[in-house]
């Protein structure tokens, strides 16, 4: 198969795919039965560890939203707790904190908006992760089902070509054992059952 096969073959998977709810192939075991870890190719490793790696950072900006969410409310606790301020050098004190829990609010503000608008884009990049491993999961699959169908039509001529000459053996066996016991019964009648059992031995000596 050339390679602007390959690329057409792609495509039309591609294209083919797209309209379909898909399982996540690295977390489907019956994916993983079709591909074991010693029969996969270099790029279906690479696109499978592109998927695990998505999947990943989408689970890793979930736990850093959530703490920073946490964060965020043990600082407005901070805030609020230290809301009464006067000219006193502990007030004084207590306005640089709220400054700088101030500040550190909108930062974790910042974060968050960045971290939840990268983590809104994951499954999109997932499903296209996901879909470039099944269009080169599914050429493998039909490539190995082509060759399959070559081994089994073979294996179906051979199959043939045998129990063909099985039977003409057989046949052949009837009819020599035939022969054999038409001989042995001439021989019995014109010689008799004295004479017969003398040479019996050299007869039947297998």
């Amino acid at each position: 198969m050339t390679v602007q096969m390959r690329k057409k073959n792609k495509t039309n998977f591609s294209e083919v795919i797209k309209s379909h709810k898909l399982p996540i192939l690295p977390l489907d075991t019956r994916w993983h039965e079709i591909f074991p870890d010693d029969e996969k190719t270099p790029e279906i490793r690479i696109l499978e560890r592109k998927v695990n790696d998505l999947m990943m950072k989408q689970g890793r900006l979930v736990n850093e939203i959530k703490d920073l969410k946490k964060l965020k409310s043990k600082v407005m606790n901070d805030i609020v707790e230290n809301m009464n301020i006067d000219s006193s050098k502990a007030g004084q004190a207590k306005a640089k904190k709220q400054d700088r829990n101030k500040k550190y609010i909108l930062e974790i503000n910042d974060k968050i908006a960045r971290e939840t608008e990268e983590l809104e884009l994951i499954p999109y990049e997932i499903r296209e992760a996901n879909e470039a491993l099944l269009a080169e999961s599914m050429e493998i699959c039909y490539n190995r089902i082509r060759k399959q169908r070559e081994l089994i039509k073979e294996a179906n001529q051979w199959i043939e070509k045998t129990r063909a000459e099985l039977t003409e053996r057989i046949l052949m066996k009837q009819d020599m054992e035939s022969v054999n016991d038409k001989i042995y019964s001439y021989l019995h009648d014109l010689l008799g059952h004295n004479i017969m059992e003398a040479f019996d031995s050299n007869i039947w000596d297998d």
